[in-house]
């Protein structure tokens, strides 16, 4: 989690902090064996070297990315939940509930279909 605090700290609104810190706190909980890494200025969590899931911030909404191929597994999930999301990224206002279920799930498809991928992406 460490790793992670300076991407958190550059969020001046505490209760969007708040929000991230908790969801990446149960995201390290829930799979001990994801590695929190920023790269190009982003949060992610990776396993042996390869992208599992990536986090990015705007004004109105967090972005949940993890890789198309994941994505297009829980559109009905995703649409169930009421987030919109294009082809690359779920988008989470900050004003909505984190469905950390549907996450979950993300993360544990992820680490299967990737599990023998050797390079970063897809």
């Amino acid at each position: 989690m460490d790793a992670l605090e300076p991407f958190l700290a550059k969020i001046t609104d505490e209760d969007k902090q708040n929000k991230l810190r908790t969801l990446f706190t149960h995201i390290l909980q829930e799979f001990p064996d994801l590695i929190p890494v920023i790269k190009w200025g982003q949060p992610m969590f990776t396993h042996h070297q390869t992208f599992i899931l990536g986090i990015s911030v705007s004004k109105q909404h967090f972005a949940v990315s993890p890789e198309t191929p994941c994505l297009n597994q829980f559109t009905s999930e995703i649409e169930d939940a009421g987030y919109s999301y294009t082809e690359n990224i779920i988008r989470i206002k900050w004003t909505e509930a984190i469905n950390e279920d549907m996450i979950f799930k993300m993360i544990a498809f992820n680490l299967e279909d990737k599990s023998e991928v050797t390079t970063f992406w897809r």
